[in-house]
């Protein structure tokens, strides 16, 4: 047998592993072939060897993780302008200095870290961040960079850490702290105030916590195995928190959790009959039925600590979030007009907080009118018309999300001019079923419709503003209906749902919530559809009321609980995330592209005189990770099926095996949980939504070239230099990616001067591909 080699399996590959791990392999052994891999097992090592053994890795471990700081706190401070998507997350953590209450599509744990990280730097929360390219100037901006570099660098050691726990091989986990250290992609997404950073520390910190917790399998409920498991739980609520996406790591957690409870409940080992002496007493004759209850007994055990620590501890970490996001946002701002009127009536210097307002709608008020879909708006109209070809050319009608003058709209009567504000006249209310007109205080235009087709969605009629000084036609007749109501009931604001319906073609007024053009302003689509089933898109609510004739009461009673709140947020929020759509000509990338590093991402720059940073990973890496996932399925397939068979493979083989189906089949399974669902999505997909996956894939290649350089050594045992194929791969290996890394920095930390394509470029010459435009 050759020595082994590369140090850091000597033995172990072996040896079961502590834990569920290793209790399986040791059981798919079997018997004679377990006799045989411990006479044929390496020896272990000397004392003095073993002594050190574990400040040698703690040694590895420091090393890995220096290199990987050094690399994302170089050149933190460059470029001293807005980048990329720093303009969003950037204002958002300053929304959360102020207290201003904002909408995102995202969870809120990112955005407060960064704020967090603002604040406790001497960032005041005063900086725009209006667009790329505007220069930081005098604010403090490094504390938001640098937090989300502290938590970029930390990736590689947790990666390190959890090829490590899986393989037991310092090589592996050396090759694969190598991978993404030497990334330019990863590099690229850490320096940056971004979300990305923050949601892949949790994910990996997850992994991380997942699988030391499977291997203190051995001592379950012992101190360990309560951290690891709690730890995962809190990561989990983490992940989850910064992103949606987060789920993904969710299900990996999940199925790893179920397939460790069928393995618990398949193990006839369970049996706690030594511990129960009490009903050995009481049922002699009955050893299947204690061991039953044995078993009954530690899966519910097992059972509860699992719910406890990765249902109900991660559920109450992420309700925690919320609370603190809406204690701290008190003050209204941009994200008020996405959310119901009773939501903004909480919110500080709101118009509906503290406010006292007419209760029943009366002819004359002036008055806004709300969609009751979430992230719709306020009925809206403005100067601009319809373009030609678009309906009759005449005052556009939409809906708007922001609070604005020209949302206000007069209501009157259908068949009068005289002014309902006039003191000599009495007050007359709206009722369920009277016909009204509504004229836009701002143009003084009456909401109208009429058989052409509406703008975006066919089959719709258009819906605009039209007339002089309020007088226009029978097209601006609407009947006003409360949904679930008798006629003659009056009308109540904000908590009558009403609906529209227009008098000469019968259709009801509504929001198809589709993104209008460049000539609509990006505003909603309005329009007229003749199908009358009642949707969110056809209800409406009167927000803002004013008629001076009219007494007021307050709105504190609208005010929604916790509960209500935090509902309403995660609808406004799963709305928002499927309305991200492509806007004309925006550069977005599908998801076939990401493994093969086909297109990167302009951060910053855009000619030869900018300072340039392109969002493109290392395609050493990358290349290298993709050729690793089809050898693994190849070399993953071939084990399955030898294994299945019953064949008898020597005993250092049969060890490597194990590792390879088990260890690298929780990566595989990681890589696709983060990687296929966005082919299923129907919302805009970027380049940078692959890098949670690409964690994974880097991981899997460093445990597979180790196993794989095992298994050439072993295969060669019987050449003299047999012994250094492992060492000599992995060093090939390590020295090549630091090469390219070489290569392609600039990339990440920054070019000035001429693009690629010059011969006097810095990259002249590394431009693979055609699609790569740095």
């Amino acid at each position: 047998m050759p020595p082994a080699v590369g140090g850091g399996l000597a033995g172990s590959e072996l040896r079961p592993r502590r834990g569920r791990c290793g209790s399986q392999a040791a059981r798919a052994v079997g018997p004679d072939v377990a006799t045989e891999a411990t006479a044929r097992s390496p020896k272990r090592p000397a004392p003095s060897s073993r002594r050190f053994e574990a400040p040698g890795r703690w040694a590895l471990l420091a090393l890995v993780t220096l290199m990987s700081f050094a690399t994302r706190f170089h050149r933190l401070d460059q470029p001293p302008h807005i980048c990329w998507d720093e303009t969003h997350f950037g204002k958002m953590g300053s929304y959360y200095i102020n207290r201003t209450f904002f909408f995102d599509v995202h969870p809120p744990l990112g955005k407060m870290l960064i704020g967090l990280a603002g604040h406790l730097s001497g960032y005041d929360g005063t900086f725009l961040f209006q667009k790329p390219g505007d220069e930081y100037e005098h604010h403090s901006y490094l504390g938001m960079r640098g937090f989300c570099a502290f938590l970029g660098a930390l990736l590689i050691p947790f990666a390190y850490l959890t090829v490590l726990e899986l393989s037991q091989s310092l090589p592996a986990a050396l090759l694969t702290a190598a991978l993404l250290t030497f990334d330019t992609g990863c590099l690229t997404l850490s320096q940056y105030i971004l979300l990305d950073p923050i949601l892949m520390f949790f994910i990996m910190a997850a992994m991380l916590s997942m699988v030391k917790y499977n291997s203190c399998a051995n001592r379950p409920f012992s101190a360990p195995w309560w951290l690891w498991l709690s730890l995962t739980g809190v990561n989990l609520a983490g992940a989850l928190g910064v992103k949606f996406v987060g789920l993904f790591i969710i299900l990996q957690v999940g199925w790893n959790t179920v397939s460790d409870l069928w393995h618990l409940f398949g193990d006839l080992s369970l049996s706690m009959i030594t511990h129960m002496s009490g009903i050995r007493q009481i049922m002699p004759h009955m050893p299947s039925t204690l061991h039953w209850l044995g078993l009954q007994v530690t899966v519910g055990k097992h059972l509860t600590a699992r719910i406890l620590c990765l249902i109900v501890l991660p559920l109450a970490l992420y309700t925690a979030t919320y609370a603190v996001h809406f204690m701290v946002l008190n003050k209204s701002g941009p994200g008020d007009g996405f959310f119901s009127s009773a939501f903004q009536a909480r919110l500080s210097g709101n118009n509906l907080h503290n406010a006292s307002i007419p209760e029943h709608l009366a002819y004359g008020s002036v008055i806004t009118v709300k969609s009751a879909r979430m992230a719709v708006g306020y009925l809206h109209s403005h100067r601009h018309l319809y373009p030609e070809g678009i309906g009759a050319r005449q005052q556009q009608v939409t809906t708007y999300l922001h609070k604005d003058y020209n949302n206000l709209w007069i209501i009157k009567k259908h068949n009068t001019n005289s002014d309902p504000l006039d003191p000599s006249l009495p007050v007359e209310f709206v009722r369920h079923g009277d016909v009204i007109r509504l004229e836009h205080k701002e143009t003084s235009r009456n909401l109208h419709s009429h058989y052409h087709e509406a703008p975006l969605t066919r089959k719709h009629y258009q819906v605009t503003g039209y007339g002089i000084n309020g007088t226009g036609d029978s097209n601006d007749f609407w009947r006003i209906e409360v949904v679930n109501r008798k006629f003659g009931n009056r009308i109540k604001v904000l908590r009558s749902r009403i609906r529209l319906i227009h008098l000469v073609t019968g259709c009801v007024l509504g929001s198809s919530g589709k993104v209008l053009p460049k000539w609509g302003w990006e505003q909603l689509e309005v329009t007229c559809t003749p199908y009358l089933k009642e949707t969110l898109n056809s209800i409406w609510n009167v927000e803002d009321h004013i008629n001076p004739k009219l007494p007021n009461i307050s709105l504190d009673v609208l005010q929604p609980s916790f509960p209500e709140i935090m509902l309403e947020a995660h609808m406004v929020m799963i709305r928002g995330n499927n309305g991200l759509k492509p806007k004309g000509n925006e550069f977005t990338s599908k998801p076939w592209h990401w493994p093969i590093n086909y297109q990167g991402l302009r951060f910053s720059g855009i000619n030869d005189t900018d300072f340039r940073v392109y969002l493109l990973g290392n395609p050493v890496v990358w290349w290298l990770n993709l050729l690793s996932i089809a050898l693994y399925l190849l070399s993953g397939s071939i084990f399955a099926v030898a294994l299945q068979r019953g064949a008898r493979l020597p005993a250092e083989v049969e060890g490597l095996s194990q590792v390879l189906l088990q260890g690298g089949g929780q990566l595989l399974l990681g890589w696709m949980m983060h990687y296929f669902p966005f082919f299923l999505m129907g919302r805009i997909l970027y380049f940078h939504h692959y890098f949670p996956a690409m964690l994974f894939s880097s991981m899997l290649t460093g445990l597979l070239w180790d196993i794989l350089l095992r298994l050439c050594a072993w295969s060669l045992a019987s050449f003299s230099l047999a012994g250094h194929v492992h060492t000599l791969g992995i060093l090939s290996l390590l020295l090549g990616i630091a090469y390219s890394f070489y290569l392609f920095h600039p990339l990440a930390y920054g070019m000035v001067g001429p693009l690629a394509q010059d011969p006097r470029s810095p990259m002249a010459g590394l431009r693979w591909l055609e699609s790569w435009d740095f």
